[in-house]
């Protein structure tokens, strides 16, 4: 093998594993993004009131066809 193949095949296996690292970064941040949205939403859910002051209101509904 001559050295112009040996350079092209380091520099081919370089930019692979460059590819792969950006990769595994930018799925890194995306799972980051989802868990702090989970994490909103779960305290959204924590926060909404969880029952009617009236028992009797949602009991009932009311439809005409």
């Amino acid at each position: 093998m001559d050295f112009m193949g040996i350079a092209g095949l380091s520099t081919s296996l370089k930019l692979s594993q460059t590819q792969s690292d950006v990769g595994v970064a930018m799925l890194s941040k995306a799972m980051d993004t989802n868990e702090a949205i989970g994490q909103g939403v779960v305290e959204m859910l924590n926060a909404a009131p969880r029952a009617s002051l009236d028992p009797n209101v949602g009991n009932n509904f009311n439809a005409a066809v």
